[in-house]
C-alpha cells in the first residue's frame, strides 16, 4: 500500500473497485470490470461475498490503493461518516448537471422530490444531502417536497423550501429534478416538473411496468437518468466541499451512539411506522 499510512484517517466507499481497468479509468467505479458485477459491503449475496464495515476493525480493504480516500485533517469524521454511499449519491444528482445549468441561468432552481408516501422506505438523507449540494454550488432556490414532517423541519433548517405533497401541483419546473422516491407517483411526479431541456436524475428503484410520460418529456427534450452512484469517483469532488466548509453534512446527522448501540440504534431509524430519523 502507498497511497495512505498507518494510522491515517481513510473513507472506504461501499463499492468495489480496482482503480486500473478501463471502467474504473473512466470514473464508472460501480462497474469495476475487476470483480463481479454489483460487488458491494453489507449487501450479502446481492453484493457479493465481501461481509460489512460495521464494525470495530474491517478484516481487508481489497485494491486498497485505489479504494481508500484520505480525509483532509480539517474534516470531522462525523461529517464524513456517510462520504462512502449516501453523500454521494445525494451528490451525483446535482455535481455533474449543476454548475452547467447555473451557467446557462443563475436562477436555475433544484426540485428534490422524496417521500410522498410518509411509510416510504427511503430515509431523509439522500435528499438533504442532494439539497445541500445544490446550495453549496450556488443554487439560489431549492424546494423539497416531503409528506413526513421531521424531513422537512429538516430541509427549512437548512436553507431549502420544504413542501408537501401537495403543494407541488401549484409549483413551476424545474430545470433540475432529484426523484428520491421508491414510488411510481413519486417518478411520474419528478418527471412531469422537470423543465424543458431539464435533467431528471433518479435514485432508482424502478420497478417493471411503471408508467412515464414519454411524451411530455419527448416534447420538452428531458432527459432522465436511472443509475447507481459511482461512489470511489465520486468521493473526492463532495469531500472538497466538506473540506472547504460549503457542504457541512453533519448538520443532516440526527442520531448519533456507541457502536454497541448499533443494532438498537438502526432498528429505530429503519422502523417505518415510529422513525423520525433523517
Amino acid at each position: 500500500m502507498t497511497t495512505v499510512e498507518p494510522g491515517q484517517r481513510v473513507a472506504v466507499p461501499f463499492q468495489i473497485s480496482c482503480g486500473h481497468c478501463a471502467p474504473c479509468r473512466a470514473g464508472a467505479t460501480s462497474n469495476c470490470a475487476s470483480v463481479p458485477p454489483i460487488s458491494m459491503y453489507g449487501f450479502g449475496v446481492g453484493g457479493g461475498h465481501w461481509g460489512g464495515a460495521l464494525a470495530d476493525q474491517a478484516r481487508g480493504v481489497p485494491f486498497a490503493d485505489a479504494m481508500l480516500v484520505p480525509l483532509p485533517d480539517s474534516v470531522d469524521p462525523i461529517a464524513a461518516a456517510s462520504l462512502s454511499d449516501t453523500i454521494c449519491d445525494g451528490y451525483r444528482h446535482i455535481g455533474p448537471y449543476l454548475p452547467a445549468l447555473l451557467e446557462r441561468d443563475p436562477d436555475t432552481e433544484v426540485l428534490i422530490i422524496a417521500g410522498l408516501n410518509p411509510r416510504t422506505i427511503y430515509s431523509g438523507s439522500v435528499p438533504l444531502y442532494a439539497g445541500q449540494v445544490a446550495l453549496a454550488l450556488g443554487a439560489r432556490r431549492v424546494r423539497l417536497v416531503d409528506s413526513r414532517a421531521h424531513v422537512r423541519a429538516a430541509a427549512a433548517r437548512l436553507g431549502m423550501q420544504p413542501l408537501r405533497p401537495a403543494e407541488l401541483r401549484r409549483k413551476p419546473t424545474a430545470a433540475l429534478v432529484v426523484a428520491a422516491t421508491a414510488t411510481s407517483r413519486g417518478l411520474w411526479a419528478a418527471l412531469s416538473k422537470t423543465a424543458s431541456d431539464g435533467m431528471c436524475s433518479s435514485v432508482g428503484g424502478l420497478a417493471p411496468g411503471r408508467r412515464i410520460p414519454v411524451g411530455l418529456l419527448y416534447g420538452r427534450n428531458v432527459s432522465l437518468r436511472v443509475a447507481r452512484t459511482d461512489a470511489r469517483a465520486v468521493m473526492p469532488e463532495a469531500l472538497a466541499l466538506i473540506a472547504d466548509g460549503r457542504f457541512r453534512p453533519e448538520q443532516v446527522i440526527s442520531t448519533r451512539g456507541p457502536l454497541d448501540d448499533a443494532p438498537r440504534l438502526l432498528a429505530a431509524h429503519y422502523a417505518p411506522a415510529t422513525s423520525r430519523r433523517s
